[in-house]
């Protein structure tokens, strides 16, 4: 299936110059949305994860039913001041500023398989930083998984070079 062929370009958004790759058209595609899911499940079922962790918020439009897919469980990834127990929190830089990525203390423990699921890797910061705070928490990081990945922007580069990396379309 071609799937970038259900993925809308949006030019100059959110500024001019930029293309914006909008997926709301592949999640509303429901053969699109099931081959999507059906060949992330294909490829992160090899990688034996125990869990999926997905960033907010559009990674939990993929890894939550990945998760369900793979008969695994879902590990969010929060923005601050969004998860109401003990975190593991990490701080990270963006083009212009910075953020942090938030994580329960007790979700994971030392030495379990995660993969980590996105709809998108641009610049690499969010997989990175996530990378990084599970690493923190002891765990395995034993892929990433994207829907779509902008390969002139680097991201993949910042991610651990003895991990796997898969995109389903990429530009």
């Amino acid at each position: 299936m071609d799937l970038k062929s259900l993925i809308r370009n949006i030019p100059d958004f959110p500024k001019p110059g930029i293309v914006f790759r909008d997926i709301t058209t592949l999640l509303r595609d429901r053969e699109g949305l099931r081959f999507a899911i059906d060949a992330m499940a294909q490829t992160c079922q090899a990688w034996e994860p125990e869990f999926i962790v997905g960033m907010e918020s559009r990674g939990f439009m993929f890894g939550v039913p990945l998760a369900y897919q793979l008969g695994v469980g879902f590990i969010p990834v929060r923005k601050p001041g969004k998860l109401p127990a003990d975190c593991h929190s990490v701080e990270y830089e963006l083009e212009y500023g910075s953020d942090r990525l938030d994580m329960h203390k007790d979700a994971l423990d030392p030495g379990h398989r995660v993969v980590v699921v996105d709809d998108l890797i641009a610049t690499g910061g969010t997989a990175k930083a996530t990378a990084d705070l599970l690493e923190r928490a002891g765990a395995h990081v034993a892929g990433f998984c994207f829907a779509v990945e902008l390969r002139e922007l680097g991201g993949r580069e910042k991610l651990p070079s003895n991990v796997p990396i898969v995109s389903l379309v990429q530009y």
